[in-house]
């Protein structure tokens, strides 16, 4: 069973991810910011990463861009789930080192196939 990481400040949003995730099979791990989530990261591999941008602490881009410097994550599929719709801000994230990018609110549907796509 492929592993996530779902990163998001909002509690309400981590608990609709969680949701979607766990129902499609996959075993989920919350972090509520980028500090947390690049802790948890440190302590255990996952398969993919799911995170916010806007967020107290440590944001999804500093995150991402963290990630990436760890040899373990230079791989490892990052996809932003943001209400961030701004070109610059996708091209900020790509350049961190972003895989994909989904806008909130989200279709379960299309994020299930989103992460099917990237992980199998």
């Amino acid at each position: 069973m492929a592993s996530i990481l779902a990163v998001d400040d909002s509690a309400s949003m981590r608990q609709m991810v969680v949701f979607t995730l766990r129902g499609a099979g996959y075993d989920v791990t919350e972090a509520a910011d980028g500090e947390q989530a690049l802790n948890l990261a440190k302590s255990r591999k996952f398969n993919l990463v799911l995170t916010d941008i806007n967020m107290p602490k440590m944001d999804g881009i500093e995150l991402t861009r963290r990630l990436r410097a760890l040899p373990a994550y230079k791989f490892v599929p990052i996809i932003t789930l943001t209400t961030e719709s701004a070109t610059d801000k996708k091209m900020e994230g790509k350049a961190a080192g972003a895989t994909g990018w989904i806008v909130k609110p989200f279709n379960p549907n299309q994020l299930i196939a989103t992460i099917k796509k990237v992980i199998g």
